[in-house]
């Protein structure tokens, strides 16, 4: 059951890696956490076990459907004093192989949505004169290998938003930040692709959850905007 006079949370982009790890760590801290996702299958088991948490289906590549679940967050829960842009996906493939709809796709989660969702949290995080926003990147952002035509190109235009956001923001008092996540997450699913890799080689999403909280409690004097998640194994 949501409650409210908690601060607020919005975790865009929850699933069972660095989405659901957010939502822990921010609701352990005493957060209500507004768990979004395209379905509702996973974020709603996960709201029963997190104080103060609700799930809410939403498609981030529709602009409509984001203003319409950001209002009920409003309604429900509250103003969001910290919104984690985690919606990442996208479509794997060379220039030759992608289709102009593939790249849309990419775009429209990664940068639109980034945007839309951005734009609803904005105006009352600059009446308080304070709040956090938090890009989930990726180092496709910096470097388009062969198969990620879509996908680079769409992290990279989340990364140059969240940059232009950041020198707008900051001065009002509002902290966007980019968490670029070099590596693996580990996942079921990563392990059964790769079971011969150590534990090591994995990047925790708890660990990088404790990377967006942490970058939720730095002074204004000293204010992160890009920080690198990686293991220690991983080549860069």
């Amino acid at each position: 059951m949501a409650e409210r006079g908690r601060p607020v949370c919005v975790v865009v982009g929850v699933g069972p890696g660095n989405g659901a790890a957010f939502a822990r760590r921010f609701a352990a801290e005493g957060y209500a956490v507004a768990l979004l996702a395209r379905t509702t299958h996973f974020s709603e088991e996960l709201a029963k076990t997190l104080p103060g948490a609700r799930a809410y289906a939403c498609d981030v590549t529709d602009p409509d459907a984001v203003t319409r679940t950001f209002a009920a967050i409003a309604r429900d829960l509250g103003d969001a004093e910290v919104m984690v842009y985690n919606a990442g996906s996208g479509v794997w493939g060379t220039v030759e192989e992608v289709t102009p709809a593939d790249f849309e796709a990419s775009w429209r989660v990664n940068a639109l949505g980034a945007l839309v969702a951005s734009q609803q949290v904005i105006p009352a995080m600059k009446r308080k004169g304070h709040g956090n926003i938090v890009f989930i990147g990726a180092t496709a952002s910096r470097r388009g290998g062969p198969k990620s035509a879509a996908f680079a190109a769409a992290k990279a235009a989340e990364r140059n938003l969240a940059e232009s956001m950041a020198r707008h923001l900051w001065p009002a008092g509002i902290h966007v930040a980019l968490i670029v996540i070099d590596g693996v997450v580990d996942l079921p699913r990563t392990r059964e692709r790769m079971p011969d890799k150590p534990d090591s080689f994995f990047i925790q999403p708890d660990d990088v959850a404790s990377i967006a909280f942490d970058l939720t409690r730095q002074k204004p004097s000293a204010w992160s905007f890009e920080v690198e998640a990686r293991p220690f194994g991983e080549k860069w």
